[in-house]
């Protein structure tokens, strides 16, 4: 039996809200699942996300495999990069500094605004 840590759509039409959740790959998307380990709100800026580590952890480590918008909100609140470190057998410290150099990064990337993409002129207005 497979097992997928993925998302289930909840809330009313056009306004989605997202349950993380672990289930049978089996299962329907909005069907039956084993355990609820977070949600994910994409209609508010910045997205508000929200799961539990421990949960989540608990559920890797069983072989769930989770699907590449999940594994995308995991690696957002690092927990993807802690479970990296400790199965290279990092010591606590130097994980903990890890992940604090880590979310500076972060946090100056986000406090950074984000450059305009320069328009590429045509070939018809490069000969007027």
């Amino acid at each position: 039996m497979a097992i997928k840590i993925r998302l289930r759509r909840m809330g009313k039409k056009k306004q989605p809200i997202y349950k993380i959740v672990v289930a049978d790959a089996r299962s329907p998307r909005d069907g039956k699942f084993i355990e609820a380990v977070g949600f994910y709100n994409p209609l508010v800026n910045p997205h508000l996300t929200q799961v539990n580590e421990e949960k989540i952890n608990l559920w890797l480590n069983r072989g769930a495999i989770p699907t590449l918008t999940v594994k995308s909100i995991l690696s957002q609140h690092g927990i993807l990069l802690k479970r990296h470190l400790e199965r290279k057998k990092f010591s606590e410290e130097r994980i903990q500094a890890e992940i604090a150099n880590w979310q500076k990064i972060r946090e100056a990337k986000l406090s950074q605004p984000k450059a305009k993409k320069k328009k590429k002129k045509s070939k018809a207005e490069g000969n007027n």
